[in-house]
């Protein structure tokens, strides 16, 4: 493989207006959040509202990685008690049968180190992923235009949402046939209604990675996990059919999962402001450097998982400053998705809180 890019704060470019971005970020995300705690009376995320699942699990790091992979968190091999929530990108409670990108979000305990700002006294690490490779727009303002578009729909007519979901997924079909994909289309309501415990999730952004930079990903590695890749959930009737789903694969066999690192090799080829370009993985390709276990259990159970949604809260800013957020995108996420969890922590009397160690969790 080609020497990997080094780190160093030139690599990003930021734009002299992207503060005022931002803020218009936060204000559609507020929209969000006061239109759907006013319908449920209860704050819910105001993006990846939709838990299908939230799994207790062990990360195990790798010994002997070479120099350039044993970096940030991952430079000392051991074992991290670690939390798995899966859920849609959606801001308000659907129906399954409206088809949205899956969501992973991995948060792991016990890690020591410098601290990104507003983390200091905490030792979790987050990575909030998707199942797709890139995200849905290159910059901060393209970001803004899509999020003002999903503020829009928020609280309309999920009947409506339903008959859009499979007009668009019939589009997206056809963008597939012909060797395409649309992320802006998946996000609608076209996206492939996969398996949630199948897919491989990705950041899709970059990240500084310790000495270096790069994105990372998760894949399933138990054979019952691999063989949901090709597999489709049937939502018809059924307004929780992921979440039922999820709990009868990882309450009867649990799962494996990789946790794998793509360097940065070319910042032309992979760049750090654009975050709908697709690093190639010939060029650079995933490489594991931790798996993932999580033991059978129940995935989702009313009044107790209800009440771990509420607690936690996931952002790709909370962690590790070795493992800081790269690019335009990430930049934009920081403050709105803290004011989120803010909004939530107010509104429900149940403040956002780090937990030391999966014991803090309900039962």
């Amino acid at each position: 493989m080609t020497q990997p890019i080094r780190f160093e704060p030139g690599i990003e470019k930021i734009e002299p207006d992207e503060r005022e971005t931002i803020a218009g970020l936060e204000e559609q995300l507020r929209t969000i959040l006061d239109t759907t705690s006013k319908d449920y009376g209860h704050a819910v995320r105001a993006v990846h509202a939709k838990a299908h699942g939230i799994a207790r699990g062990t990360l195990t790091i790798a010994a002997d990685l070479p120099p350039e992979l044993a970096q940030g968190l991952f430079a000392t091999p051991g074992r991290h008690e670690a939390i798995l929530r899966l859920s849609t990108n959606a801001g308000d409670i659907l129906d399954d049968s409206i088809d949205l990108p899956r969501g992973l979000a991995l948060k792991i305990l016990g890690v020591a180190g410098e601290r990104l700002p507003g983390g200091e006294g905490t030792d979790t690490q987050d990575f909030v992923m998707v199942n797709g490779p890139a995200f849905a727009a290159p910059t901060p303002k393209a970001f803004l235009a899509n999020l003002k578009l999903l503020a829009k729909t928020t609280d309309k007519g999920e009947g409506a949402k339903k008959l859009l979901s499979t007009l668009f997924r019939a589009v997206e079909t056809v963008v597939e046939a012909v060797g395409g994909e649309s992320a802006m289309l998946s996000t609608l309501g076209g996206a492939k209604p996969v398996h949630p415990l199948g897919a491989t999730y990705y950041t899709q952004t970059p990240f500084r990675y310790g000495d270096y930079v790069a994105k990372l990903s998760l894949e399933p590695v138990s054979p019952w996990l691999k063989a949901l890749a090709t597999e489709t959930v049937n939502a018809h009737g059924r307004p929780d059919a992921n979440r039922e789903v999820v709990r009868e694969t990882l309450i009867e066999q649990g799962g494996t999962w990789a946790l794998r690192v793509q360097l940065c090799t070319d910042l032309e080829k992979m760049p750090i402001e654009n975050a709908t370009v697709v690093w190639d993985e010939k060029a650079s390709p995933f490489v594991t450097v931790a798996t993932l276990d999580v033991p059978a259990q129940v995935s989702w159970e009313h009044g107790i998982s209800d009440r771990t949604e509420d607690a936690l809260s996931f952002s790709p800013w909370h962690g590790l400053a070795a493992h800081r957020p790269l690019g335009g995108v990430n930049r934009a996420r920081n403050e709105p998705y803290k004011m989120s969890a803010e909004f939530r922590g107010r509104f429900n009397g149940c403040p956002i809180h780090e937990p030391a160690a999966l014991a803090d969790l309900p039962a």
